[in-house]
């Protein structure tokens, strides 16, 4: 315990892996790992660096004196010259040559955006995981019907993995978004104070094509194949406004999914894991609460509020540069990251360990479906020579007795009995539980779960088998 706060993000709910990727070490390590590249790169476009300065320099890159950067930090009040400083205090050969030519933007906008796309491969792999788990889970019950909702009343049928094909195709898209975000990242790249490179320009005696030449060459050594064609001091923050964008439409479709868990627990037909230990209340010690669905949809509502903040930003920047960025992408970029990272790992928990009530759901379709079931009771009684406009009537008035019993005596449905004594139907109760079967009534929900499975999720899976295999013990 501590005297402080502590965020909940990185005590209770993201992964260690994510958390470590907005540490301060990955930033300062990553300041470094740039500052060596823009020497390199230099270097072998005619610059006056020695490869002794340049080793020097990867000598010290992950070796960093903290201690004198914090120092003169608090001297300075610039947290890159300080850094700069504690760099070549490490470096003396290499000291006039770190950070030649660069603006603070050169190392804190290519870091963001180095971090971010790490960020994004790691939400990945997570999303590729829970994609996994959730395919599985629709093909095991394509089959079983279940009663189809709309405005939360009953419907037609459909299946259990039907419905959880619905959440997937949100998440597929999400991957989608995903992939398009992650294939255009670029570099800001080597721009200078203003975007205009003007002091590479003099650094390389006014020779356009060697600057050009520089901005390339240190974005394919950090592994990037393009950078921002034109910057002001930063990059375009709509990058940001995008990255969050994605981030929100995983969070999107985890609230869906989990408000549908939510309520399906409560008819008690799905229920979400929970161990043997586990306490559902305080107070009342029989329940059985979805705290993991519930945790995903807290987490949600603050990712998908979050997602303002670029929209903010973007909208509000001034001309070449302005510093009211700064506080605000430190906290909302790592922490809606760090937000997603939990809620994907819920998810994957949540997916590995569903549990499907059967019986339950039958009942309640049974509930349900004699009313859904009085068009072809109709038809088969007009076949075997009814008259179609009494066997109609009939049928509206059994239907409005059976409702009646059910919603205001709290007795069973009947109406299939109702129909069976009637002798104008000529139908037996064997015949007529013949035309009840509820697989009669699911369409082609079993066909569809199939074929989106393998002709959509499946091949994304094929592609990323060596992503497979992620395993969650939640913190909490």
């Amino acid at each position: 315990m501590t005297s402080i706060y502590e965020n909940p993000l990185i005590t209770r709910y993201a992964s260690r892996e994510m958390a470590e990727l907005f540490s301060s070490d990955t930033k300062f390590r990553t300041w470094r790992q740039l500052w060596i590249t823009l020497a390199e790169a230099q270097r072998e476009l005619g610059l006056d660096i020695s490869e002794e300065q340049i080793e020097e320099m990867k000598k010290f890159k992950d070796d960093i004196n903290y201690d004198v950067a914090i120092k003169r930090e608090k001297e300075t009040r610039h947290d890159v010259m300080a850094h700069v400083y504690a760099f070549g205090v490490q470096c003396p050969k290499a000291r006039p040559i770190i950070h030649l030519g660069a603006t603070s933007a050169y190392v804190g906008d290519n870091t963001d955006i180095i971090v971010m796309a790490q960020a994004l491969k790691l939400i990945r792999k997570k999303l590729i995981n829970f994609m996994d788990k959730m395919a599985k889970f629709a093909m095991e019950y394509r089959h079983v019907p279940t009663l189809g909702f709309t405005h939360f009343q009953p419907a037609q049928l459909t299946t259990v993995g039907k419905r959880a094909t619905l959440w997937l195709m949100d998440f597929l898209m999400d991957f989608e978004d995903l992939e398009y975000v992650l294939e255009h990242m670029m570099l800001r790249g080597v721009k200078g104070t203003t975007g205009t490179q003007a002091s590479f320009l003099s650094l390389f005696d006014g020779d356009h094509e060697r600057v050009k030449k520089l901005d390339q060459l240190v974005a394919q050594k950090l592994g990037f194949d393009k950078t921002f064609p034109v910057t002001g001091q930063t990059y375009s923050r709509k990058l940001d406004y995008r990255v969050l964008s994605v981030l929100c439409g995983i969070a999107q479709s985890a609230h869906k999914m989990t408000n549908d868990i939510r309520l399906l627990q409560h008819l008690k037909e799905v229920e979400e894991p929970f161990e043997t230990t586990q306490i559902g209340s305080s107070a009342m010690a029989y329940k059985r609460n979805p705290m993991r669905s519930e945790r995903v949809a807290s987490l949600a509502k603050y990712v998908i509020s979050s997602v303002m903040n670029p929209v903010i930003t973007v909208s509000t920047q001034w001309f070449e540069r302005t510093l009211d960025d700064s506080a605000n992408r430190r906290i909302s970029i790592p922490e809606t990251f760090l937000a997603v990272d939990a809620i994907l790992e819920i998810c994957i928990n949540i997916a590995s360990g569903l549990v499907v009530y059967e019986k339950v759901i039958h009942q309640h379709v049974m509930n349900e479906l004699p009313f859904m079931a009085t068009e072809n009771i109709l038809m088969e009684a007009v076949k075997r020579g009814g008259d179609r406009q009494e066997l109609h009537e009939r049928i509206r008035v059994h239907s409005m007795e059976a409702a009646k019993q059910v919603k205001e005596e709290g007795k069973s449905n009947d109406l299939l009995m109702r129909i069976a004594k009637d002798d104008v139907f000529q139908l037996s109760l064997e015949n007529i539980n013949d035309l009840v079967d509820p697989r009669l009534y699911i369409g082609r929900g079993p066909e569809q779960v199939a074929e989106f499975i393998n002709g959509h999720i499946q091949p994304i899976i094929e592609k990323n088998k060596e992503e497979l295999g992620l395993e969650v013990d939640l913190k909490v």
